[in-house]
């Protein structure tokens, strides 16, 4: 069955260029436009669409306006951003994000209409399949969930009580060495799943985190001074050469890649490059993940998550060689399960856990408890 998709856009020379960029896409059915918010609310409660494409900055109604009407309308259409690749772009785009928007493009920076299509099919593509998959499995488990696992036996309770304890042991010797600082890869619906983690983390953790989200330049600002906004330990756009410290939270600047190197007395320092992108990605989870398993071995935990595509498991087996702690966000929280699937596929995960729960789990690993 088609992913059936609206489009919003205030110019109809975007809209023609979006509309035929999905109607080439086999997975896709369009069932109608709409130039303005006030409309496209209308029509989303009439057609029913499974996808919005969504225009962040429109006259009248903007995008950020649509999202907060359809979800308080109800409306579950899943929502992606369409933005200017400027700071006000960014910010909206970021806001819509957090706001439950799954994923955002850029509109191409082009000059002929077939440049761009091709532009916006290339974005569009892999997004609009991913979702339709994400739909599928969604509808099977709300059809069919998961039978309730049977009831344990008084002696089958004791015995699993006693593998319980022997495992939470085992676990804690495992991890004796606390991480001195937490990394984390993430990508499609990051923003949100950073909005729900990064909050609970408390000021004083004592160590530092590193996130690769994969966004394009000015957006990771945006970002940042977003979640800055919102949590206890200070949030910033990394730059080249700063120490790192601990309490803070250091997101890669987008369109450039991020490691870590030792510094002056045993210090660690941000270095920023322009080296290639990797598995398509500029930032990459893997070439910050495979920084530090080559210069602190042993000495961090990573979490992977929501994600198109695979970027990180490479990272994360290097990182597992030397005994580090990985989570991997579970798929029924995540808007893609790509990235997090792929490490758990490789056998380098330790715990699957919802995005509600995993700050919970990164401060009892720091703080050994």
């Amino acid at each position: 069955m088609p992913l059936r998709v609206l489009v919003v856009d205030d110019s109809a020379l975007f809209r023609k260029v979006m509309t035929e960029a999905l109607k080439s896409i086999s997975e896709v059915e369009v069932v109608g436009e709409a130039p303005n918010g006030k409309l496209a609310v209308q029509r989303v409660r009439e057609l029913k669409p499974d996808l919005l494409t969504l225009d962040i900055e429109m006259p009248q109604m903007d995008g950020i306006a649509v999202l907060d009407a359809l979800r308080q309308g109800g409306e579950d259409a899943m929502v992606i951003v369409v933005s200017a690749l400027t700071v006000r772009g960014g910010r909206l785009t970021v806001k819509a994000l957090e706001k439950g928007a799954v994923d955002f493009i850029t509109k191409p920076e082009t000059s002929g209409v077939d440049e761009s299509r091709r532009a916006i099919l290339n974005e569009l593509a892999p997004r609009v399949r991913a979702l339709a998959h994400r739909r599928e499995i969604r509808s099977i488990l709300k059809v069919n969930p998961p039978p309730p696992p049977p009831p344990k036996k008084p002696e089958q309770a004791r015995i699993a009580a006693d593998l319980g304890r022997v495992a939470e042991t085992m676990s804690r010797v495992a991890n004796a060495a606390r991480p001195e600082m937490v990394l984390v890869g993430v990508s499609t619906g990051g923003p949100n799943a950073l909005a729900q983690m990064l909050p609970s983390i408390p000021a004083n953790i004592g160590v530092p985190f590193l996130i690769v989200q994969h966004m394009p330049p000015i957006f990771t600002q945006s970002l940042a001074e977003s979640l800055s906004a919102k949590c206890a330990v200070r949030v910033r756009e990394a730059s080249h050469n700063e120490p790192i410290l601990p309490n803070t939270v250091y997101i890669a600047p987008g369109g450039r890649q991020m490691r870590v190197n030792s510094g002056n007395g045993g210090s660690k320092v941000i270095e920023i490059t322009d080296d290639p992108p990797e598995n398509n990605c500029k930032p990459a989870v893997d070439y910050l993940f495979r920084s530090v398993a080559n210069r602190f071995p042993g000495r961090a935990m990573a979490v992977i998550l929501t994600g198109m595509g695979n970027d990180g498991t490479l990272g994360l087996r290097l990182l597992k060689r030397n005994g580090c702690h990985i989570i991997a966000q579970d798929e029924a929280s995540c808007v893609v399960f790509g990235m997090p699937k792929a490490a758990i596929d490789a056998g380098v995960v330790d715990a699957v856990v919802p995005i509600e729960a995993i700050a919970s789990r990164i401060v009892a690993l720091v703080r050994g408890s």
